[in-house]
């Protein structure tokens, strides 16, 4: 058999791949057909109703659904099996309905239910929700699936599809108008890693995806390049240029001085050299995160640390390179996990959490990649490559980015619908075979501007890892 192939060290000026303008959303068309594979999916379960509970965190299931995302307040999407859906929004988040292509064509009614204002604000110029239900035909013989953003297995709780994750005060109204046993939770229907439906995204969803990724990825490319010795961390974190686009998650800056765990807020702490640095950028649909030293070679590091590319960054850079080279359709989520957990031992890498989720509005979705995991990758999944060492010696390292897996067919229609957006995957993915030597499969599309680029050494990032011969 050939010898193993191993990492090099090389310098190379990164690649311009281009940026795009924002795409438009996506039709109100296309938002209906999202609410009838929801119908299909009630179907199936026998339910009669489907309550989608959305609020400023938990917003993606929703805002998938109809195009609305609460602000300041929570909301209540319901779906009838036969009837149109009906949005229940407090007083600010009514002026707001307008951004849903669903219910500025007039195929999404509204009501306000003042309950879901903040407090002190006009509350008793609504009905009171068991009225609202009971008008939406929900009562004794109803059966009715909840959608929040987590559901349970009966190993997690007693309760099992019967755990509810809505506030407490919804589910009671629905179980005493339908009675308990009629009240499950549904939320597996758009977040299931195998059937969800939140994992089978669109080129309308693609192309904002590979927006946001570009807007993520530069602003992290232009911190890098920016880091110098001294600064301070909000410095550095202004240098990603935010444009106003909504955030999936905050953005981190951790160093040696302000380490929680890699999920830090920028605090007012300066880069020093020799601090490990580990920081994101998060938009709706993207995340860019890096992690490595503020140094501009080994010499930089802590002694029992100059090693780190050769024991710790540069293996970690050849195990993703093979969790690359098995990416593909029907690949099952246990062969991806059993890359990483050998080539990756926990007892020097400490890598905890799963070796890649999906991503979506939401910054982590599910994922089918877990220990014994037969569900298989399938065509549309958007997927953070997310494999995240720890070490108390070599702290991290990362090449964290989204990809879609998409098999000739959803090729064919983004070329179609979005050839810019195709073109830039396309030449990206060419970039990570040719310059990087990676063994990348014909079914990855990657989103971010800086695939799969990993610089050990954040004050020389031209310094970046390649697959050698």
């Amino acid at each position: 058999m050939p010898a193993a192939r191993k990492h090099g060290l090389v310098e190379s000026a990164w690649p311009e791949f281009g940026v795009g303008e924002r795409p438009p959303a996506a039709s109100v068309d296309e938002f209906q057909s999202r609410i009838d594979a929801a119908r299909r999916a009630m179907e199936s379960r026998r339910l009669t109703h489907l309550v989608v509970y959305g609020d400023r965190e938990h917003f993606a299931n929703l805002a998938y659904l109809t195009g609305f995302d609460p602000r300041f307040e929570e909301a209540l999407l319901i779906i009838p099996l036969h009837a149109a859906p009906m949005l229940l929004v407090g007083n600010e988040c009514e002026a707001y309905l307008s951004v849903s292509p669903l219910y500025s064509a007039g195929w999404l009614r509204s009501e306000r239910f003042q309950s879901f204002s903040l407090l002190n604000q006009p509350r008793g110029n609504s009905r009171r929700l068991d009225e609202i239900f009971r008008d939406l035909g929900i009562g004794k013989g109803s059966s009715v699936g909840c959608v929040g953003w987590k559901y349970f297995s009966t190993a997690e709780h007693p309760l099992g599809p019967r755990a509810i994750d809505l506030p407490a005060y919804l589910v009671d109204t629905l179980r005493e108008l339908a009675s308990p046993e009629n009240v499950v939770n549904a939320t597996d229907i758009l977040m299931d890693p195998d059937c969800g439906l939140r994992t089978f995204c669109s080129p309308a969803e693609i192309a904002y995806f590979e927006y946001t990724s570009i807007l993520a990825s530069e602003g992290m490319r232009r911190i890098l390049f920016g880091l110098r010795d001294g600064m301070t961390d909000y410095e550095a974190v202004q240098l990603a240029g935010y444009n106003g686009e909504p955030l999936a998650c905050h953005i981190t800056f951790a160093t040696s001085d302000n380490r929680h765990g890699g999920l830090a807020s920028p605090a007012g702490t300066r880069v020093r050299r020799g601090d490990f640095i580990s920081l994101n950028v998060s938009y709706w649909g993207s995340n860019s995160c890096r992690a490595g030293w503020a140094a501009s070679s080994a010499a930089d590091l802590p002694p029992a640390a100059q090693d780190y590319v050769q024991e710790f960054a540069g293996i970690y850079f050849e195990a993703m390179n093979e969790w690359f080279a098995l990416l593909r359709v029907g690949q099952t989520g246990d062969a991806l996990h059993e890359v990483i957990r050998t080539k990756l031992p926990f007892e020097k890498f400490g890598i905890y959490l799963n070796p890649g989720h999906l991503i979506h509005l939401d910054e982590w979705v599910s994922s089918p990649i877990f220990a014994g995991s037969k569900i298989p990758i399938h065509s549309g999944m958007v997927m953070q490559a997310d494999v995240i060492p720890s070490s108390a010696t070599y702290f991290s390292t990362r090449m964290e980015d989204g990809i879609v897996i998409a098999d000739a067919d959803l090729q064919k229609k983004l070329r179609a619908q979005y050839p810019d957006c195709f073109l830039r995957c396309v030449k990206r993915r060419e970039f990570m075979r040719n310059t990087l030597g990676m063994d990348v499969t014909d079914e990855v599309l990657p989103l971010s501007n800086m695939p799969a680029i990993v610089p050990p050494y954040f004050l020389d990032s031209n310094r970046i890892f390649v697959m050698g011969n």
